[in-house]
């Protein structure tokens, strides 16, 4: 199979909401789909995040139930399971900075100015925006960021809240690599956020603080599988040129 590319991809892309169960999707694709996931974007590139592939017939049909039934999960050949592991900041921050220990230990030539500024963002700057207390520290910095911000431009997404909206911002960034990786191989997906949340964390054996960004059904379209001719807003609405 010849890959599409990026703009066919693009467009090929469509929410699929029924897929053919004569057709079979092949488990190593679609889980070399999901490695290209992994290489999004992500803030401070902690990536905070987890993919649950979902190939078991009895595990796709309970996870089907928590997403009520909906055609595009109770038809899906596999589901993917985006997940937000905002808790796991700091071991991500500690694997940050191993990598960067050996990549600068390996330079022939020391740039001793780069290098602590990169581990005082991991070190000093990473920690102390996403340490909190019950989110009492992160009232107090949010606090703090918008009285500095009336002096001079000052990040002000510091509260529990705005890191939750972070982490979930880049899974998603992650869930649209994965769905145009599919697309480029001329799979189809569709992403699901009418599910119950708590019983999908159960299912899957999750942590109480994971939280769930998405689920994404996939397979072969089926006939009726697509709900009608693409509409968008018209590009001049929004699209503003600065």
């Amino acid at each position: 199979m010849t890959e599409k590319t990026v703009s066919k991809a693009i467009k090929f892309r469509r929410s699929v909401r029924k897929y053919d169960a004569s057709k079979t999707l092949n488990k190593e694709e679609v889980r070399s789909c999901i490695q290209q996931a992994t290489l999004a974007p992500t803030s401070s590139n902690l990536q905070l995040w987890e993919f649950y592939h979902i190939t078991k017939v009895e595990t796709l049909k309970e996870i089907a139930t928590a997403c009520f039934n909906q055609s595009a999960a109770a038809t899906a050949s596999q589901l993917v399971v985006a997940v937000v592991r905002k808790d796991l900041w700091k071991k991500r921050v500690e694997s940050n900075i191993k990598f960067l220990e050996q990549q600068f230990g390996n330079q022939k030539v020391k740039n001793f100015r780069d290098e602590k500024k990169s581990m005082d963002y991991y070190k000093k700057i990473v920690p102390t925006v996403y340490s909190d207390f019950f989110g009492f520290l992160g009232l107090l910095k949010k606090l703090l960021a918008n009285s500095m911000g009336l002096f001079r431009p000052m990040y002000r997404e510091v509260s529990l809240g705005d890191l939750r909206v972070i982490a979930h911002k880049s899974a998603a960034l992650a869930a649209q690599n994965f769905m145009i990786s599919m697309a480029a191989l001329g799979y189809d997906t569709c992403p699901m956020e009418g599910l119950d949340s708590k019983r999908v964390k159960k299912i899957l054996g999750l942590p109480k603080k994971a939280e769930i960004n998405m689920i994404i059904g996939c397979g072969h379209r089926a006939e009726g599988g697509i709900y009608g001719t693409r509409f968008r807003i018209p590009f001049e609405e929004v699209y503003r040129e600065v």
